[in-house]
């Protein structure tokens, strides 16, 4: 799990906060820049938007590279299609560390675009590789470890970048390039691990070579009906090939599935979880917390995160997949309606606490 986390998931999690951190340092950058370049400045408005876009494109980015693992999975294997996907982050790095010294805030565009197609490919790839390669009992903790990696890599994004550390304006290009360290972690590990076993029967049909890997992933326990699952799965599928993704949508068949995996991927986007990572300066300044303590408490809400999902992975298997979705979408709901009512009235009670404070101040100098 480590092997295929470290560079899978976390990288995903790790990106996502780390461009919190330097957010005044890379506007600051963007108008010297543009200064430079054009001798006038930038309005605040164009900053922001050239902001906007360094923080959009990574999304963007996971949505070329979940269009790419698809057939990275099928033509590489899950275990090189997870190596290769370094290649992304190492250029990635090259692009953000080097940009303040190119002078050019448009390599920082192009890191994070990289940045995203790592996460998106490790996305998909790592909980199919967790998945095949666990045992059965195991599976729903084996892919929900997928979630703790990502949630260890928001809080080290989130260490990693106090001001302390490497959130400073000197070094703030070291912090965009520090994701390049568990993708070399990644490359001197992972290769020592078995290719999936399912891969190796069922795509490849070397079943000599998924004796191997199973024999290493399980040691000595008997996996003859593992085996005998996968070899029924692989007759089942025989001469098939795999299907694209208008051919997935159109497939009546699969239309239930489909759909299931739609809405509970589109509640987990929209639920303004990864916004939050991005903008968690703006957001906790205007809730009126001082520019020195928001870099606390932001690690603050990653730990949340990671407190949650390290309960999930222990409960899955007892208490099903099920109910942690339902309660896990009830409470984001309700939560969702806290915030918004607290926000809509937080001006409205800020004013009746300064008039109170007023009216005492008052009070005490009469007496």
């Amino acid at each position: 799990m480590f092997a295929a986390g470290i560079g899978g998931t976390f990288q995903y999690g790790y990106n996502l906060t780390i461009i919190n951190a330097p957010t005044t340092h890379i506007q600051k950058f963007v108008n010297e820049t543009w200064l430079e370049r054009y001798g006038s400045e930038l309005d605040s408005w164009v900053i922001t938007l050239i902001w906007s876009i360094i923080v959009s494109v990574f999304p963007l980015g996971g949505f070329m590279g979940a269009l790419l693992a698809g057939p990275m999975a099928i033509r590489l294997g899950r275990k090189k299609s997870l190596l290769f996907n370094n290649l992304f982050i190492i250029l990635s790095a090259i692009f953000c560390g080097l940009s303040r010294y190119a002078k050019s805030f448009e390599m920082i565009i192009l890191g994070r675009i990289l940045a995203g197609v790592n996460s998106g490919v490790s996305m998909c790839i790592q909980p199919m590789y967790l998945g095949e390669s666990a045992p059965r009992k195991l599976r729903g903790t084996g892919a929900l470890s997928c979630a703790v990696s990502t949630a260890i890599g928001l809080v080290m994004g989130q260490v990693v970048g106090l001001r302390e550390i490497l959130g400073s304006e000197e070094v703030w290009p070291l912090l965009l390039a520090s994701n390049v360290t568990p993708g070399i972690i990644q490359l001197m590990v992972l290769p020592w691990v078995p290719e999936s076993p399912r891969y190796l029967l069922i795509d490849l049909k070397d079943k000599d070579s998924c004796v191997v890997a199973l024999r290493r992933l399980r040691g000595n326990c008997d996996f003859t009906s593992e085996m005998e699952e996968m070899m029924a799965e692989q007759t089942a599928i025989q001469g098939q090939r795999p299907k694209s993704l208008c051919e997935l949508i159109q497939d009546q068949s699969l239309r239930r599935q489909l759909l299931t995996i739609v809405v509970l991927s589109s509640a987990m986007q929209l639920c303004g979880n990864d916004s939050m990572y991005f903008y968690a300066s703006y957001v906790f300044q205007a809730a009126g917390i001082s520019s020195e303590k928001i870099q606390y408490v932001v690690i603050g809400t990653g730990s949340c995160e990671l407190l949650t999902s390290i309960t999930c992975t222990l409960v899955i298997d007892r208490v099903g997949r099920r109910v942690l979705v339902m309660g896990g979408y009830s409470l984001m709901s309700v939560w969702a309606v806290v915030f918004m009512v607290a926000l809509s009235q937080q001006v409205k009670v800020q004013k009746k606490c300064i008039n109170v404070v007023n009216i005492m101040q008052k009070k005490c100098n009469k007496e």
